[in-house]
């Protein structure tokens, strides 16, 4: 499938892919924070199947199907490894790209990330299935999906898609994230829908969550944005840039 991607900036140390949220596209999930990420990288954000610039195919939207065919962009552009953050659905990309294709993954930041469904808040996706595609009409993703879609009129078809991976969410073991190689560094908003205790067992399971002091820094990080909900993390730029630049920072010693 030929996705859509944009390369921002450019750099020595290893390119940064950028992954948006569900029915989500580039401008709506980065457009703030791209232009910091891009100063002193490259930076490569996608539109996965059937959102924005990126047409629709015949297959159902996973997170597997996802994660491949970011691997495949990453192949064309050779790319041999790259850091990823992804936000939401992305994160969830992200996480799949760090677990099954390890060895294309230098450092990922998820922001909004859940290993399974037992992470979010209970009843959250209650009453999902009655979403309807007018519901969203006149949001930021509807006007940005009839701004930048081959089709417009593809809008219904990605929200019924979306239902259907929504029923059927991506799950993992706490095994394997504890066996995730990939320095990791999570991010939640302190009103968001994955809750904190979720947040805090990944960033256990991932060797944080000890004294620095007396044994070091762990490899993960764990930052929680305050006064901040799920939809408006990608606005906390002036507060998520400095510290993705900072995590990633150890990538031009490991280029």
């Amino acid at each position: 499938m030929d996705i859509y991607h944009e390369t921002h900036g450019k750099g020595d140390c290893r390119p940064l892919v950028l992954i948006h949220g569900a029915l989500s596209g580039i401008g709506t999930s980065f457009g703030t924070i791209l232009p910091s990420l891009a100063k002193t990288r490259r930076v490569i954000a996608v539109e996965l199947q059937a959102h924005c610039h990126t047409p629709d195919v015949d297959r159902p939207l996973t997170v597997e199907h996802f994660a491949a065919d970011v691997v495949e962009l990453l192949d064309r552009l050779d790319v041999g490894r790259a850091d990823v953050f992804g936000w939401s659905m992305g994160a969830a990309v992200a996480l799949r790209l760090g677990t099954h294709h390890a060895d294309r993954v230098g450092r990922l930041v998820l922001a909004s990330v859940s290993f399974d469904e037992d992470g979010l808040h209970p009843g959250l996706l209650d009453g999902i299935q009655d979403l309807q595609p007018e519901h969203l009409h006149g949001s930021e993703f509807h006007e940005e999906y009839l701004r930048t879609a081959p089709d417009p009129a593809g809008w219904a078809t990605l929200v019924t898609k979306m239902k259907v991976l929504d029923a059927n969410l991506p799950r993992w073991t706490p095994d394997q994230v504890r066996a995730l190689a990939a320095p990791t560094m999570i991010v939640l908003g302190d009103a968001d829908i994955v809750q904190p205790e979720h947040a805090v067992h990944m960033f256990r399971l991932l060797g944080g969550a000890v004294p620095g002091d007396l044994t070091g820094l762990p490899a993960c990080r764990l930052a929680i944005l305050p006064g901040t909900t799920h939809t408006t993390i990608p606005q906390r730029a002036d507060w998520l840039a400095p510290m993705i630049d900072e995590f990633l920072g150890e990538t031009n010693a490991n280029h």
